[in-house]
């Protein structure tokens, strides 16, 4: 134990800090063999800033720093930011902080008020604008109908204008007969096609409303998070032109983790470190050493790639930000690399019988394909073989107008049937790492999800009958397709029922009834497992142990 004394008049008070909210966590081994580009982590650009400043709040190791990077001052200890653009062109970032005089220091936090701070420039320098009320870990994000919405810790705010007025409200959730992991503090949420929102919570389970505004039901029943030691927390969602990203944060450990995925609810991890301390860089290899990097969020270009990623930070342990003293937490904002524009043009899928792969890579201000790119360092195939350096090797090229076209040898691409975003890594011709994702023109990326709530269990005669409703939360009208229902006692099977789900519109639902001869005993306790199957496919299954009633 740390130990700390307070004195208060002639009186000395000891009392005892715990060590650092630290631990190490060790790293797979597998990772020091990713290159770079791999990890999400290599994404992290130097730092914005022009007033680099030593004279300031903080310890030695975030000094000099860029005071006009993101929001701080003397005044406010400030935690949590996300941004959005007005149709005006500012730049709006709600920022949560409490005052750096409070007596409870840092730990403060749960009485933060909620700003909009303002900035022609998305890195800053922001300054206050208003006060809109009490608040924290805010998200901003804006409705199909052009409102905006603030979520924060047991509510939101709603304004029709990025201004104001605001008007605070409270989320609904309807958990579905499924188990929440964790609480509903941390909250972050990404916009589908149609306008309707996907939401992660704390504990990693995906939930989805169908305007952002309406009650989310839970669809999945455990954590998609990664299966490793963490104390998760901060996730951060979002969705591009590709696929969905996730981001969350093992505060304990100080390190965070990376996932993807085609449909926002089955999702496929990354190696390497999404970030971790030392991301805050200069250009000229200067560093801001900030102890801990929390509360992540991403804004995003016009077609939804991560160009920035906005971060909490403080420069030493929690515990040691005291009242009116030389430590504070502040806002940073580090540009992202945001990857190339790639199409694939292989319109017949990606087998063992195909010989070339060609992928489109498309010009962008400040940026030409043709000249721009050490076609020599080119990889691209299943993130699982690009990011260990292997892939498909570049065969050709073909210049199609301000576009290139790269011509890939098929071998040793490692794309599978189950491949929804194939991956770029190499090198710019200047040296700097480049990467990208890329859509794959025979894949659906927009199915129905059909997903159960658990069947209500009743007599009839000599006859059990299952009342079974299933809902789309997918943004297209499902394919007819089954439903099955497996009871288990003490893990043996039973009996099981079969049933046909007719197809359901998006964010409706079909109530189906199986029946069954099968011996269930009222008042015990059974395993019941429901799955929904499309075209021989388990497209989703969800457990749970009921009991029989009287």
């Amino acid at each position: 134990m740390k130990i700390k004394y307070l004195v208060v008049a002639p009186l000395i008070i000891l009392y005892q800090v715990a060590f650092a909210q630290i631990t190490e966590r060790e790293r797979p081994q597998i990772w020091s063999n990713l290159v770079s580009g791999a990890r999400f982590m290599d994404r992290f650009l130097p730092m914005k800033g022009k007033v680099l400043s030593d004279g300031t709040w903080g310890a030695p190791q975030v000094k000099p720093r860029f005071v006009d990077n993101g929001i701080e001052d003397n005044i406010w200890s400030y935690w949590c930011g996300s941004i959005q653009k007005s149709d005006e062109g500012k730049y709006h970032m709600f920022v949560c902080g409490w005052l750096e005089a409070s007596p409870k220091g840092h730990f403060e936090w749960p009485n933060s008020y909620l700003f909009d701070a303002t900035s022609d420039n998305l890195e800053g320098p922001y300054k206050l604008n208003k006060m809109i009320g009490k608040g924290h870990n805010v998200e901003a994000f804006r409705l199909a109908d052009g409102r905006y919405v603030l979520y924060v810790i047991g509510g939101r705010y709603v304004a029709e204008k990025i201004g104001g007025p605001w008007q605070y409200d409270k989320f609904e959730f309807d958990e579905r007969d499924r188990k929440v992991v964790e609480d509903m503090s941390n909250l972050s949420f990404a916009r589908r096609e149609d306008g309707s929102y996907l939401m992660v919570n704390r504990g990693g389970g995906i939930w989805v409303s169908k305007d952002g505004l309406s009650k989310y039901g839970l669809l999945t029943e455990k954590s998609v998070y990664p299966a490793v030691d963490g104390e998760f927390e901060d996730p951060v969602i979002w969705k591009d032109h590709i696929q969905y990203h996730l981001i969350v944060n093992d505060w304990l450990g100080r390190i965070a983790y990376y996932l993807r995925s085609k449909d926002g609810v089955n999702w496929v991890v990354d190696p390497g470190e999404a970030y971790a301390p030392g991301i805050a860089r200069h250009a000229d290899g200067r560093s801001e050493n900030w102890f801990k990097y929390e509360r992540i969020k991403i804004y995003q270009d016009s077609i939804g790639r991560a160009i920035q990623a906005n971060l909490a930070v403080v420069d030493v342990q929690k515990e040691e930000d005291f009242a009116s003293d030389v430590h504070s937490s502040k806002q940073i904002t580090i540009p992202l690399n945001p990857g190339l524009i790639l199409t694939v043009l292989n319109n017949n899928p990606i087998n063992k019988k195909t010989k070339e792969i060609r992928v489109k890579v498309h010009a962008e201000d400040g940026f030409d394909p043709n000249r721009d790119i050490d076609l020599s360092s080119l990889r691209f195939g299943a993130s699982a073989e690009v990011n260990f350096g292997r892939g498909s090797i570049l065969l050709g090229t073909q210049k199609e107008g301000s576009d290139l076209i790269l011509i890939f040898d098929a071998s040793g691409s490692g794309i599978t049937n189950d491949e929804f975003a194939p991956k770029l890594i190499g090198k710019y011709a200047d040296g700097k790492m480049l990467f990208g994702f890329a859509r794959l023109p025979y894949v659906n990326y927009n199915a129905p999800i059909l997903s159960a709530r658990a069947p209500i269990i009743t007599l009839e005669g000599d006859k059990w009958n299952s009342k079974i409703n299933v809902e789309n939360f997918g943004q297209v009208l499902s394919k007819k397709s089954d439903v099955k229902v497996i009871y288990k006692k003490d893990g043996v099977t039973l009996f099981s029922s079969w049933g046909v789900i007719q197809p359901i519109s998006p964010y409706s639902h079909s109530e189906i009834i199986l029946k069954s001869k099968g011996e269930l005993l009222q008042g015990q306790e059974y395993e019941v497992t429901v799955s929904i199957v499309e075209s021989n496919k388990i497209v989703s299954k969800f457990s749970f142990k009921s009991t029989i009633k009287d």
